[in-house]
């Protein structure tokens, strides 16, 4: 006798939507663990795919991921003059919100080193890296923005020259890339309205001309190392800069992953965490019910002899079974509905071993409180009719 398939033969519809709700739930677990990730991915995307070693920021910051960071662009040149640097770029980045086709999109913009940089590294679905100095785009397919389309930034409409995917930032905004230029051009545009009304305010026609004159600022400054250069070398002479404070590419992506994401982290965790003990009773009440249920057909086992192994064992693969389903049905949910979330949701190998093996421990420990029913049923009860 095997309770399991017994329960699937008398009450298929009972047992099924048992595990499809459970599933369900389930679901939502793998759900919340797949946005952790992503956020985590997306937070890092840019730090890990700019490939710098070191990020040259505001002196006591942590930088333009953490908070605001503002230092001259001059360097840039300061720090290409260090022995042992490949490359030395500037980084800035500008959230903007325009209308384009007749919808509201919001774009986190960022300058690429054009020239060196015309964002070949980006992974393109469509279009061409950036080839001219000015306006041209690069955008995220999840702006839902096509080739040739025009985002007004500024006093220019740049064209989209370019459709990435994966591209989006740490608050899920699709990513825009433009030439390094064109985004400080961006940043610093006032309307001439506003622009003719701050001179008026000042009493000088030339004031404000002056002021946007005294220097360019930037977010943060990347430097890449030559191969074999003296790492230790560079980092005393960045240290000795009093005016910037330098990381390395590993502590920057530490402070946004401490900073920006850690109390997601911990209040996904905790809703995991009584996700999974909300599963583990209802696995409990349904596997302890379906037992209660065959008192006689457990008592006629005892009467013939069985050992408690064989009950404890059939009660064991009862609940395992319906994990087993349960599992199913998390993940043809989550292959169905995770693709449509807003923001991206990671469901890795890793991840669908883990939820397999708490599947499994849910679906031991619910069966505790069935097996101690079972083996306090007495073989007289069957007698009893």
């Amino acid at each position: 006798m095997n309770l399991a398939w017994r329960e699937i033969r008398r009450q298929k519809l009972r047992f099924v939507g048992t595990a499809i709700g459970l599933g369900l739930l389930f679901a939502v677990v793998l759900a919340m663990g797949g946005i952790y990730k992503g956020m985590v991915e997306d937070a890092t995307l840019l730090i890990d795919s700019l490939g710098a070693d070191y990020w040259i920021v505001q002196r006591g910051t942590h930088g333009p991921f953490a908070e605001r960071s503002v230092i001259p662009a001059s360097i840039e040149r300061r720090a290409r003059s260090i022995p042992g640097v490949s490359w030395a770029r500037s980084f800035s980045t500008l959230t903007v919100e325009r209308k384009v086709e007749g919808k509201d999109i919001r774009l986190s913009l960022v300058g690429l080193a054009w020239p060196d940089d015309p964002g070949d590294w980006l992974r393109l679905r469509d279009g061409r890296p950036i080839a001219a100095g000015h306006d041209e785009a690069i955008v995220d397919a999840t702006a839902g923005l096509g080739l040739g389309d025009r985002i007004p930034l500024g006093d220019t409409r740049y064209r989209v020259v370019g459709i990435a995917e994966g591209m989006v930032s740490s608050g899920g905004d699709a990513l825009a890339f433009v030439t390094h230029s064109d985004l400080l051009r961006i940043s610093s545009y006032v309307p001439p309205e506003a622009r003719r009304l701050a001179r008026a305010a000042a009493g000088d026609p030339r004031g404000v001309e002056r002021g946007e004159a005294e220097g360019t600022q930037v977010s943060a400054v990347l430097v890449r190392l030559a191969e074999g250069a003296d790492r230790g070398r560079v980092e005393a002479i960045l240290s000795s800069w009093g005016d910037v404070s330098a990381y390395p590419a590993s502590t920057q992506r530490s402070f946004v992953l401490l900073g920006v994401v850690d109390k997601a982290r911990r209040q996904i965790g905790l809703f995991r965490i009584i996700l999974v003990i909300v599963s583990s009773i209802v696995v409990s009440q349904v596997v302890y019910n379906m037992t209660a249920a065959k008192t006689r057909e457990i008592a006629l086992l005892e009467l013939m002899g069985a050992r408690t192994r064989v009950v404890v064992g059939m009660i064991l693969q009862q609940s395992l079974l319906l994990t087993a389903l349960a599992y199913g049905a998390a993940l043809g949910t989550g292959a169905l509905v995770f693709p449509a979330f807003p923001r991206r949701v990671v469901v890795g190998t890793e991840e669908l071993i883990s939820a397999g093996l708490v599947l499994v421990a849910i679906g031991v420990v619910s069966s505790l409180a069935a097996i101690h029913r079972a083996l306090r049923t007495s073989p007289t009860t069957i007698l009893a009719g």
